[in-house]
């Protein structure tokens, strides 16, 4: 009764799927560049776009990567003036966007990029003075002397 209702047992083997190695493509880092919605920005002297990586076998594509071959795309003469910023990974993998600016000039990028992303990029100047944690222990030495000594508490003309 219960071997009419399942199907016979056939001797051909099914069809198995078998994991081999990754694509060549995903081997050499091949990826394909888009960008989307371009736009000239005089005012800010740059170039702006929303730029649509496909990187099939690959979890990601380094901005380094990506700035050589915009600055190729178009003729940049300093990959330094290309700013990458904003990647997501489409779920599943295979697809990144991001946003993309491309300065005239270093000096016009310094001029309106924001501090973190300079120092991102390695522009950024360092900032100068004492940290936090030795500011806090030369207040707190202040403190706990009165009059001419809190100039030598906090370290000044002695």
């Amino acid at each position: 009764f219960g071997s009419r209702l399942r199907p016979p047992l056939s001797p051909q083997p099914r069809a198995l799927a078998l994991v081999g190695p990754p694509a060549l493509g995903a081997m050499t880092g091949e990826f394909t560049i888009r960008t989307r919605k371009f736009k000239q920005n005089p005012l800010l002297g740059r170039r702006q776009f929303v730029l649509d990586v496909i990187h099939p076998g690959m979890a990601n594509v380094s901005k380094k990567d990506l700035a050589t071959k915009l600055a190729s795309m178009y003729k940049v003469h300093d990959s330094q003036c290309i700013q990458l910023f904003g990647f997501k990974t489409a779920f599943g993998g295979g697809r990144s966007t991001g946003f993309g600016l491309i300065y005239e000039n270093l000096d016009k990028m310094k001029k309106f990029e924001p501090k973190y992303r300079l120092k991102r990029a390695g522009l950024g100047a360092e900032k100068a003075g004492a940290g936090r944690r030795s500011k806090k222990d030369t207040k707190n030495r202040r403190k706990k002397v009165r009059g001419k000594e809190k100039t030598k508490a906090a370290g000044g003309k002695k």
